[in-house]
């Protein structure tokens, strides 16, 4: 799921200030640091993901998101590699992902699920050059 529609979930609306928006992905759901949201909130405005009104505000533009979200997700797709290759439920992975983060302090949900897939011995080199550091 792209971290837009997460964050739209977690707030019932698509239109954020974007210090809102910051702590939404970095600290709510902990997918990326602040640093990285506020660059990916850039990034997104910049691509047509989200537009920009007079007051600040960041809306999610849906149609824009329906089209990014039809293309492959990283974590989607390491998820289902570790799921597969370790014979675990979903929701356990994402709960050692999880227990991941904690432990290694505020990391990503991305980082954290490539390095469950490397302690558990699983060959994640594909996937190296996809996560966004």
């Amino acid at each position: 799921m792209h971290p837009l529609r997460e964050a739209i979930h977690v707030k019932g609306s698509p239109e954020f200030t974007r210090a809102e928006l910051v702590g939404i992905l970095s600290f709510r759901l902990r997918l990326m640091s602040a640093s990285e949201a506020k660059r990916a909130i850039t990034e997104w405005i910049e691509s047509g993901l989200l537009a920009e009104d007079d007051s600040g505000r960041v809306i999610v533009v849906e149609e824009a998101l329906e089209a990014e979200e039809g293309r492959e997700d990283v974590f989607e797709e390491m998820l289902r590699y570790v799921v597969s290759s370790l014979g675990w439920e979903r929701e356990e992975v994402l709960e050692a992902v999880e227990d991941l983060a904690v432990r290694y302090g505020d990391i990503n949900r991305k980082l954290a699920l490539y390095l469950l897939g490397v302690e558990k011995g699983l060959n994640m080199e594909r996937f190296r050059d996809k996560l966004e550091l």
